[in-house]
């Protein structure tokens, strides 16, 4: 079965693709920024990668979410729960963690089908 690569570095590729089912790697927002701005910008990414990957929010099959701050969850859902409200939701996990740096407060990972 063949592997596609979408925005590859040397380092990682941010979406690549198995058969029907996308992979994304985990998406930020700019370091600094509230939690509601990297949240929206992560989930803007996502929109991009998927529609890049021929894929859509409405085909996400699984969401991972880490916070650096578990008291940012209500800050995270506010922006999470309006971006998917027009879709099914996927399955979903939260959970906090030390992110790359003290500055970025929310990552998103998500696996999709394709549509």
């Amino acid at each position: 079965m063949t592997i596609t690569r979408i925005d590859t570095g040397p380092r990682m590729s941010e979406a690549v693709i198995h058969g029907d089912t996308v992979y994304l790697a985990g998406q930020i927002g700019a370091p600094g920024e509230s939690v509601t701005n990297q949240t929206k910008a992560a989930l803007e990414e996502i929109d991009r990668l998927l529609a890049l990957a021929g894929s859509s929010k409405a085909h996400i099959l699984r969401a991972t979410i880490w916070l650096a701050d578990m008291a940012d969850f209500a800050e995270m859902n506010a922006v999470w729960d309006a971006w998917i409200a027009d879709v099914a939701a996927p399955t979903r996990a939260t959970g906090e963690a030390k992110l790359a740096t003290p500055d970025y407060k929310v990552e998103v990972i998500i696996t999709a089908a394709r549509a």
